[in-house]
């Protein structure tokens, strides 16, 4: 049986529906079918900068169960296939644009109860959906909070940004930082480790690339064997930022 999940970026099971950037190499796509999990593809927004004009965590937010908030300008294909496949589309009050920070708004990271963004940048539609179901908000300077966070469970994160390391010290957190870079990013110096990432189960970490080829892939085995969660690699090519993938349905038993 499928469900939507009900914690955003934490499958309790096998995931088997995820929201990804349109562009993601044939390796990605390919490797993703192979693992049984099916594809909504993220298009285009013309009015964001080439290098993250299909990312899904620029667009988009998933708040659990089928409740998704999107910019107001979303692509249309996209909010059509999310209705298909039963998401409920919650209309945010922000347009994107190639500006920080309204290339932001929706750039929250969701872990378990607590939702991390610049609190002033965000869409207050994403704002009031969160508060109202009980999410903790924690304010930070960086605004895109998602891309900077490759989440390994409700308490357990990676990220490269100094900032939010330090925010995030005074939780509960187990944070890994690693050094920034090492990322591709077409058009940009580098991306980051949360838009090259996603879980595609509650113990696999999937990747857009190889993470054997990062610096610090040592040193992220050796956090992630705490957790009991593996790597896997989406396709044989350099590790790279596609706006996360975003786990929206998985398979119950």
């Amino acid at each position: 049986m499928e469900n939507c999940l009900k914690s955003p970026n934490l499958p309790a099971g096998k995931v088997s529906l995820c929201l990804l950037d349109a562009r993601a190499g044939d390796s990605i796509v390919e490797s993703l079918k192979n693992l049984g999990v099916g594809i909504i593809k993220c298009q285009r927004c013309d009015e964001l900068y080439d290098a993250v004009s299909c990312h899904p965590d620029m667009l988009f937010h998933h708040l659990g169960g089928n409740d998704i908030v999107a910019a107001l300008n979303a692509p249309k294909e996209t909010l059509e296939e999310l209705k298909r496949h039963k998401f409920h589309i919650i209309k945010g009050r922000y347009t994107v644009s190639d500006k920080y920070p309204h290339c932001a708004a929706y750039n929250v990271a969701r872990i378990g109860d607590y939702a991390i963004c610049n609190k002033k940048n965000v869409d207050p539609m994403l704002l009031d959906c969160l508060t109202s179901t009980g999410v903790r908000i924690l304010d930070v300077k960086q605004g895109y909070c998602k891309c900077s966070l490759c989440i390994v469970n409700a308490n357990a994160i990676i990220t490269s940004d100094e900032g939010i390391y330090k925010s995030l010290s005074k939780y509960d957190f187990d944070i890994l930082k690693i050094r920034p870079g090492n990322i591709r990013l077409s058009g940009l110096n580098y991306g980051f480790i949360g838009g090259a990432s996603g879980l595609i189960d509650k113990t696999t970490l999937a990747f857009a690339g190889k993470i054997e080829d990062h610096p610090d892939y040592n040193s992220m085995l050796e956090f992630l064997s705490k957790y009991d969660v593996q790597t896997k690699d989406l396709g044989n090519g350099a590790l790279t930022d596609i706006g996360s993938l975003i786990p929206l349905k998985e398979m119950s038993y």
